[in-house]
């Protein structure tokens, strides 16, 4: 048997035990890949079957990359030929999807060479079948749509049903997309699984092949795994029933999304005589991270039980901090980091995990204010957003009438009624006569470009009389823009962006200092790998840093106050409290305020009071060791 060096007791048992059903519990930061990718060598180099006969799947086609690489320098060591190495199946569901049905195409309904449509595409196809039915992108947001169509075939649902508005648009619409899908000679992405199932099921000779095949399964991350993925790995491994599935229960966050958290939990009653081994030596954390991490978790109910340990010292408690408002936490995560940094830390060895984006927009400012570098790892910096550039733009017309790329991104902003044909003559009038297109569009005729520009020179005249944040409500209430906005549906996000916005235009004195500000505000650090990684905490998962902040410890945030109402909303909030913290390999700061303000205003949003309120420490605080915390 292949024997790698540095594995420990359990980890060795993970990799030597290849028959049957095997379950490998592989907590945070216990080397799981480490045991993946050295079983695969252990299996093939022991002449348990060739290099082609293994499948090995993931989720990302980073960790596939890494996972296929790491099985090959473990190939080459123990001195395996390469000269075959193109014939390994290891890879991202989809990518394996793929690969299976290609040479299937015609039992999907393809000709040869189909393509893989990508998701703008798709977007374009929706927007389009909306229109021919005569429902409104206004009303109805052509992703929004998208994604419940896309959220009925990744978790395999087949029988749909409307429960919204949005889902009874989707509904009308699903028919007429497949169709297009076909009659473009292209599958979405959602399409690879369901398609290689419907292959399987209809045609059970490759079902067969694809069985007899595939000596050895191995799965990972099985937490993560939806419908469709289980339906598909159930299919595929009933041949020799050899699946090794690799997963953490307690690092199950991804519910919103299709994954199920019980194809982990019943595994042992999915497949026959599992053997169930847990890898529990941490290899990141110190000592107090893992204790509290272990605390709170263990709070769960549905759950495998299972109990860390380290070789790690103690090490330094996790510090809490109660602060009077969001400036003031994201003040105290600026000055830790400034002082670190003077004794020795590096830009990249913090990272600050939130729940939400709408928690960033404080923490960038003052970030910024310190001169400290940042990223944002999965999102969109908080003044290079829709709403807020649009926002922005108004402002930079009502500075500077003569500002195209302004009025280009809102003159049609919210819809108008003004197209490109309207725009091209006004253009040419502009330029034929040598004046501002201001002037262009009295002189042109147009009504709705008359009125377009009346209101800015009213907003003009309004800017010298009161202040940036009364300005920012006349121009969203008076252009139709939260009007439009209050109309789509799912649209909490961006109307607490925009809140948000209002509140910070408080502490500028004129529109031209806030545009001052904005514009340095949009700069891009320059070593973008030497940077503060702002995420949120689903993004994170997988990474490590050696400080980790976690803002916004309150109910309503940490748990979010959508959880309170989902069936076992809660022990998922908890799960995610417990990926951030195993992030963390040295040091944790958690922080939550005593006041945040409101961001709803039930009537009229955009009148944007100054209401506060007095928040509840979140639950999963309390649930921490107290022997492990310190309040500074």
């Amino acid at each position: 048997m292949f024997v790698q060096s540095g594995l420990n007791k359990q980890q060795q048992l993970a990799v030597s035990t290849t028959e049957g059903a095997v379950l490998v519990v592989a907590g945070a930061g216990t080397g799981k890949t480490k045991v993946i990718t050295s079983r695969i060598a252990n299996i093939i180099l022991s002449g348990l079957c060739s290099i082609n006969e293994v499948l090995a799947v993931t989720f990302t086609n980073k960790a596939a990359r890494e996972m296929t690489q790491r099985t090959i320098n473990l190939l080459a060591q123990n001195g395996y030929g390469l000269s075959n190495i193109h014939n390994l199946w290891i890879g991202t569901f989809h990518s394996i999807a793929l690969r299976i049905i290609r040479p299937l195409f015609d039992k999907i309904g393809r000709k040869e060479n189909f393509d893989v449509i990508k998701t703008p595409e798709q977007v374009k196809i929706i927007k389009s079948l909306m229109q021919n039915k005569g429902i409104s992108d206004a009303l109805f947001n052509p992703k929004d749509v998208l994604f419940t169509i896309t959220n009925w075939k990744e978790t395999y649902i087949t029988q749909k049903r409307a429960r919204n508005e949005i889902e009874n648009v989707a509904l009308k619409l699903v028919s007429d997309y497949e169709e297009e899908l076909k009659r473009l000679n292209v599958i979405d992405f959602s399409d690879i699984l369901k398609s290689s199932i419907e292959i399987f099921k209809e045609n059970p000779d490759v079902l067969q092949y694809y069985q007899k095949k595939f000596k050895y399964i191995m799965v990972d991350e099985y937490q993560d795994t939806n419908t469709a993925q289980y339906v598909w790995l159930r299919l595929l491994s009933a041949g020799y029933g050899n699946i090794c599935c690799v997963g953490d229960d307690d690092q199950s966050i991804y519910a919103w999304r299709g994954a199920d958290i019980n194809n982990i939990l019943n595994f042992s009653k999915d497949f026959r005589d599992t053997n169930v081994i847990k890898l529990e030596q941490n290899y990141r954390s110190t000592g107090n991270i893992l204790k509290v991490a272990s605390g709170v978790i263990a709070h769960n109910k549905a759950r495998i039980e299972k109990t860390f340990k380290t070789d790690e010292k103690a090490g330094l408690p996790i510090m809490l901090n109660r602060a009077s408002d969001p400036e003031d936490e994201a003040q105290t995560i600026a000055n830790i980091i400034s002082m670190k940094i003077k004794h020795g830390y590096k830009y990249g060895d913090f990272v600050v995990l939130v729940r939400t984006t709408i928690q960033t927009r404080p923490i960038e400012d003052e970030l910024m204010s310190y001169g400290i570098p940042y990223v944002l790892s999965d999102g969109v910096r908080f003044y290079e957003r829709t709403e807020v550039k649009d926002i922005v733009a108004y402002l930079k017309l009502l500075v500077n009438p003569n500002d195209e790329i302004s009025f280009k991104r809102v003159v049609n902003v919210p819809r108008r009624g003004i197209g490109n044909a309207t725009l091209s003559r006004l253009y040419e009038l502009s330029l034929e006569r040598d004046i501002p297109v201001s002037d262009a569009a009295i002189i042109s005729g147009n009504k709705k470009l008359i009125d377009f520009f009346g209101m800015l020179s009213e907003w003009r005249r309004l800017m010298e009389t009161i202040s940036v944040q009364q300005l920012v409500a006349t121009i969203l209430e008076q252009s139709g823009y939260m009007e439009t906005i209050n109309l789509m549906p799912e649209n909490d996000e961006k109307l607490i962006l925009i809140d948000d916005l209002m509140l910070t235009l408080k502490q500028y004195s004129s529109v031209r200092e806030f545009l001052d500000y904005v514009s340095l505000a949009t700069d891009n650090p320059a070593d973008r790998k030497n940077c503060v990684s702002i995420s949120t905490i689903h993004a994170s998962k997988g990474l490590e840093y050696n400080v980790v902040f976690i803002p916004g410890m309150e109910e309503g945030i940490l748990p979010h106050q959508r959880s309170f109402k989902e069936r076992n909303g809660i022990e998922e909030e908890r799960r995610l409290f417990y990926v951030a913290l195993t992030r963390a390999k040295k040091e944790v700061f958690i922080t939550m305020c005593n006041h945040r303000p409101v961001y709803e205003t039930p009537v009229n949003r955009y009148s944007f009071r100054n209401d506060e309120f007095n928040t509840h420490v979140s639950r999963f605080v309390v649930e921490m060791p107290r022997d492990c915390v310190r309040w500074f």
